[in-house]
């Protein structure tokens, strides 16, 4: 009489190998580092850089109106213009329409 080998443990080898195949193809897509995330990620850069853009834009604008308004270099229609801004001033020769 010949000794047969249950099926049991290449079962067992198969079923464990399924079972690691499926949890990181699951890894791979859902996990921390996965393609969802990934692209949500890439989504988030994309929105962050624009926000640096406008960011930058508004600090240059910053930047030009300080120095226009240095002891160095004055820009008298700045000054005129903010003038009338903030302190509501007006020449004698205008005429106000509210």
């Amino acid at each position: 009489m010949k000794h047969t080998r249950p099926a049991i443990g290449n079962l067992f080898y198969f079923g464990t190998a399924v079972v690691l195949a499926l949890y990181f193809t699951f890894a791979a897509v859902q996990g921390s580092f996965g393609l969802f995330n990934r692209v949500q990620i890439e989504a988030e850069i994309i929105e962050l850089r624009i926000t640096r853009d406008a960011l930058s834009e508004d600090l240059a604008r910053a930047e030009n109106r300080t120095r226009r308004l240095s002891d160095d270099y004055l820009d008298l229609d700045l000054l005129d213009e903010r003038a009338r801004a903030v302190l509501g001033l007006a020449r004698p020769d205008e005429i106000i329409i509210r």
